[in-house]
């Protein structure tokens, strides 16, 4: 079987990760550049999780750090002040977690979402579906009838003041999975005088929904799925379907198509076993 070439895998995810010797970001133009290259990244690292995230590029491969004053968490700002601005697709996506996305690729997402072009209809099909929780339901109306809201506000006129954390939590993260919902700015609302601003994802990016309706699902499958292979050079099947959640059966059927075409080669790694996948260009 052909096997992974481990240095040129290593120098591979050292370019695509922006790790030294590539300079780190230092500006949001940088970072904004970083996204677009890659299609897709996390804010922060995840453990777990081999993707390149706009922390590791700016403050290198080390844990993020608990100090606010830390040199990397420059990062935080440069996306705060980007919420608004319609440069990037940035929410709790993949696995829950913050990701930024491309606005090119963003479509590729959605056209996988539980969205099919009716932002009054969508929700009320997966409530009723038993896709969408009852908190969910409450917090996506909220916003479709007022319009953007920092979180006090939306918890309070959605009703959920007296539910759990967690519960409100959930919803918002389950919303944005579904790219029904996102962050498009910061309020100096609450104690802490820090809360995001929501709004429907349709309403801050009005072309989403056209953009996604000519995409077939496999197309947005095998587009992001070479994304992901671009970035991280090789990975076992688990891993991916870990990333995207796609399912075993779905996620096989989309690598062996990029298997056909000659992008990825089922490969072995000569110091780890499993169902490893790699570009053909990083096997020999």
């Amino acid at each position: 079987m052909t096997k992974i070439d481990l240095k040129k895998l290593q120098s591979h995810r050292t370019r695509t990760f922006g790790l030294p010797p590539a300079k780190r970001l230092s500006s949001p133009s940088q970072a904004l550049t970083f996204v677009n290259k890659r299609g897709f990244v996390y804010f922060w690292p995840i453990k777990g999780i081999d993707l390149p995230s706009l922390w590791m590029a700016v403050a290198g491969d080390r844990p993020v750090a608990d100090k606010h004053d830390d040199p990397g968490h420059v990062t935080w700002g440069w996306k705060d002040g980007a919420l608004d601005k319609k440069i990037w697709y940035y929410g709790k996506i993949l696995r829950g977690k913050a990701t930024m996305i491309s606005l090119e690729i963003a479509p590729y997402f959605y056209a996988l979402s539980e969205n099919y072009g009716s932002p009054e209809e969508d929700y009320l099909i997966a409530y009723h579906e038993g896709r969408l929780t009852q908190a969910s339901k409450q917090v996506y109306e909220t916003l479709l009838d007022n319009g953007s809201l920092n979180t006090l506000d939306l918890r309070k006129l959605a009703k959920l003041s007296n539910a759990k954390d967690s519960e409100f939590n959930k919803a918002l993260e389950q919303l944005q999975r579904d790219f029904k919902i996102l962050p498009v700015g910061v309020s100096d609302a609450g104690a802490w005088k820090y809360s995001h601003i929501y709004e429907i994802a349709t309403r801050h990016f009005p072309d989403l929904s056209e953009q996604a309706r000519v995409i077939k699902e496999s197309q947005a499958r095998a587009q992001l799925l070479e994304l992901y292979f671009e970035m991280v050079g090789a990975a076992q099947l688990r891993d991916a379907n870990k990333l995207f959640g796609w399912g075993n059966d779905v996620m096989k059927r989309a690598v062996n198509k990029l298997v056909e075409n000659g992008i990825l080669a089922a490969a072995e790694h000569p110091k780890s076993a499993g169902e490893w996948v790699a570009l053909n260009k990083l096997c020999k």
